[in-house]
């Protein structure tokens, strides 16, 4: 019987000391996906355009490092705050702790290489080697074209410096430790030609995240059964707002949408006095999606992207867009 014993607590001290040793290198060892690239972004003009169309009207890497005003429908940037940083993503959002986008003008990250930040946007690491939650899609944007993440640095080196501290994010039990395992190395890919609207329609799908939040997240994962199904929710002040279905469903997604449809329900919001329409955030509907960002890109393009998402495979999934909060009194 004391043999035993022994025996088995010799194999509890070995899987202890496995665990720990493995605790150990996840917390200290990773992420591992190589040093920064040396390359330099030169700036052009045909750089500076493209990185400014798809920093505010594709990728939108403006949206989430700046402020918005939710005094107005789908939440316009505040002017004079483009990429100060700050927005806060936690748990009520369904995330695994508080993260905050950082300051991306030249007051944030003025001290970078254009290589650590094609390492940050690429593979999710910062310059000091920590790991960034992918609420920045990296794991999305590691598969665009390196010339499409050249374009992005150089326009947002161009951006105006604020200077703005923006709180440092921190992950709960047990994301603080497999954080670490998240950021891969790039699988960077040329941009497919327009002419090839499925393929060119998935990597604008593909740069814009839109599987991000249409698809249902929950305990840092997203459920594949319905991916671009909708089913995501976000908190807002007067309810909860739910990600719509984007499949080519008939009945609960935009399988019965055209294409000239589609490209309406975006270049609606062209219109400066709807991309201003006040709303009462306590007590009216509002949406996270930037309508007005989006609206800014070409109609081949949102073209481009319908045509990739018909070619989705339908998934039955009914959506409540809003449920608002039960009214006192």
């Amino acid at each position: 019987m004391k043999k035993a014993l022994k025996i088995i607590g010799a194999i509890v001290v070995v899987f202890l000391f496995i665990v720990a040793g493995l605790a150990v290198y996840v917390k200290y060892f990773l992420p591992n996906v190589g040093p920064a690239p040396e390359i330099t972004a030169i700036p052009t003009p045909d750089r500076m355009a493209r990185g400014d169309y798809l920093a505010n009207h594709v990728t939108v890497c403006i949206d989430c490092h700046s402020a918005r005003d939710w005094n107005k429908f789908s939440g316009p940037i505040i002017p004079g705050s483009f990429g100060k940083g700050g927005e806060k993503f936690d748990q009520t959002m369904g995330f695994p702790g508080e993260y905050y986008a950082p300051n991306i003008t030249p007051a944030g990250i003025g001290d970078w290489t254009d290589g650590e930040i094609f390492r940050a946007i690429t593979t999710g690491v910062r310059k000091n080697g920590k790991p960034i939650f992918p609420v920045m899609p990296h794991d999305f944007y590691r598969l665009l074209d390196e010339e499409d993440i050249k374009a992005i640095i150089v326009y947002i080196r161009s951006l105006p410096p604020i200077e703005n501290k923006a709180r440092e994010s921190r992950s709960d039990f047990p994301m603080n430790f497999l954080i670490n395992t998240i950021p891969s190395k790039a699988a960077l890919s040329p941009r497919p030609s327009s002419s090839n609207t499925l393929k060119y329609g998935e990597y604008l799908v593909t740069a814009a995240s839109c599987k991000a939040c249409h698809t249902p997240f929950d305990k840092g994962k997203f459920n594949e059964a319905f991916a671009f199904a909708g089913g995501r929710s976000f908190p807002m002040p007067a309810g909860l707002l739910t990600s719509s279905n984007i499949t080519p469903d008939r009945e609960t997604g935009i399988g019965a949408w055209t294409k000239s449809m589609f490209i309406e329900k975006f270049s609606f919001y062209r219109d400066s006095a709807r991309a201003n329409e006040p709303v009462n955030i306590l007590k009216e509907y509002n949406t996270i999606m930037p309508w007005i960002m989006y609206s800014g890109m070409s109609d081949e393009d949102l073209g481009a992207i319908y045509d990739y998402l018909q070619s989705l495979p339908p998934v039955k999934h009914g959506i409540e867009k809003f449920a608002a909060h039960p009214r006192k009194g």
